[in-house]
């Protein structure tokens, strides 16, 4: 099991070192094993499960998604108290939601973002309550992680991008520039380049997840600058909205979007933690849940999202071709694969591994900006 501390989507820092074993497609499971623990069973009428969340549930993209995991762990289990928090911020403020959550008598807490600095102290002294958290890596014997493999549907619709652009020029707003951004940039530039060699990527940072009005003004400033179809990691859809004005396209994350710009409407990295959360609470309350870095895997999790209305059919088809040959067991992430300065990071004939690619801290060769 790697242990890797303090890199999350919020503060990024150099990895080195890390390996790890590549993880089948055919159905969910962990990066590395699981750490030992002992769980007392809890009767359903008597489970308390709460959920933390980084925004609010009505912002139609992350949160939103996290929150339709928590009303299927209620819809499975009726008797059960299951309770949520938002915008949780990141300071001591998480801290002392999660210890409330403990105090109140929750068996399982579940965070969409990043606290595991903020939830460490607290599970170490919370021992019969177990944690889970999205998209870090801080780990302990009752405190897991999890994530889904977003860098497959990236690629597919990335392949479905470089088809349409007439440019050859991409976009890419990016939050902050930690392992997510890079994974998802240069899987998109790399399904790009498998149908348009020349084609290129700039990306801006906004240092946000949810800033409408940076957003809109990035997606404007690459447009401006040649770039044809856009892609990003906003918990909002204001990039898709100046796509829609511009005569531009985009592909979207978290949710059908396409309600906000019809016409430039490609796609969606579409995430769905409704059967994994009824399973880990399942795991918890019959005593048998165990610590790990769980993967939602493509197909089973995250896949992308019916193609828009203004796709071409020769570009769905090639998206098509990717999705099916990667559901197939096929890697796109095989070398040989060069940085942004032209050194060798993937030797030829090298497959990344699932570790690599959830821990993708530098930009392949043909991004910008990041």
């Amino acid at each position: 099991m790697i242990d890797i501390r303090n890199l999350s989507r919020r503060r990024f820092l150099e990895l080195g070192g890390a390996a790890g074993a590549t993880l089948g497609l055919a159905q969910a499971g962990m990066l590395g094993k699981a750490r030992a623990a002992s769980f007392a069973p809890v009767a359903e009428e008597d489970a308390v499960i709460a959920f933390g969340y980084v925004g609010p549930t009505s912002d139609e993209g992350w949160t939103w998604t996290h929150e339709q995991g928590r009303q299927a762990v209620q819809a499975a289990f009726p008797k059960a108290k299951t309770v949520f928090v938002e915008n949780i911020p990141y300071s001591a403020d998480a801290s002392r939601t999660f210890r409330q959550f403990v105090s109140e008598g929750a068996h399982m807490v579940i965070t969409n973002s990043n606290y595991g600095d903020f939830m460490y102290d607290v599970a170490k002294n919370a021992p019969e309550t177990a944690f889970l958290h999205c998209d870090d890596r801080t780990l302990a014997d009752n405190m897991g992680v999890f994530y889904p493999s977003h860098w497959y549907p990236s690629y597919v619709t990335g392949v479905a991008a470089g088809t349409m652009s007439k440019s050859g020029k991409l976009g890419y707003i990016a939050s902050f520039p930690v392992p997510t951004t890079f994974t998802g940039s240069n899987a998109f530039l790399m399904g790009a380049r498998s149908v348009n060699p020349n084609a290129t990527l700039q990306v801006i940072v906004i240092n946000s997840w949810f800033d409408p009005q940076a957003s809109t003004q990035a997606a404007r400033a690459l447009i401006d600058n040649g770039a044809d179809v856009l892609f990003g990691i906003m918990d909002e859809p204001g990039y898709l909205q100046v796509a829609e004005q511009r005569g531009a396209k985009a592909v979207m994350l978290n949710t059908d979007s396409r309600k906000y710009g019809p016409n430039a409407y490609v796609s969606s990295i579409m995430f769905d933690f409704r059967k994994f959360f009824v399973d880990q609470v399942r795991a918890r309350l019959d005593g048998s849940w165990k610590s790990g870095q769980f993967l939602l895997p493509f197909g089973d999790g995250t896949d992308r999202d019916a193609w828009g209305q203004t796709v071409p059919a020769d570009a769905a088809s090639a998206g098509d071709k990717a999705r099916e040959k990667i559901l197939g067991g096929w890697s796109p992430f095989t070398g040989e694969i060069k940085n942004n300065k032209g050194e060798v990071k993937v030797a030829a004939g090298q497959t990344m591994s699932e570790t690599d690619l959830y821990n993708w801290n530098w930009s392949i060769d043909g991004v910008s900006g990041l």
